[in-house]
């Protein structure tokens, strides 16, 4: 069975697989802004725009809310440390790996 972390995990890596999306998130790294100002640099549909939106939404990296009729977004970086703390693991991981690797080729020397 796939625990909970590792499929928030999965839907993470997804969302930010896509350059379209990461460049959202980093356009919202500065400020809240409405869908429509999200959307100005990229040229593609509101229904495209909107997919990608729900997309970041669904990976708890977006916030939405909505006043009046104006949908506005914003940057939610909680779940990249999450994804944060996963790559540091293997990072840790192979660190190891690599100074095994480099003592031994020393020790050929």
């Amino acid at each position: 069975m796939v625990n909970y972390k590792d499929e928030q995990l999965t839907i993470i890596f997804s969302a930010l697989s896509d350059p379209t999306r990461r460049a959202m998130l980093k356009r919202l790294g500065d400020k809240e802004m409405p869908v429509a100002e999200l959307a100005e640099p990229f040229d593609m549909t509101k229904s495209a725009i909107t997919k990608h939106v729900k997309v970041l939404e669904n990976a708890k990296l977006l916030q939405r809310s909505i006043h009046g009729r104006t949908h506005y977004c914003k940057f939610n970086p909680e779940p990249l440390d999450h994804a944060s703390q996963w790559m540091r693991f293997y990072k840790v991981f192979w660190n190891k790996k690599l100074d095994a690797l480099d003592d031994f080729l020393n020790e050929q020397e």
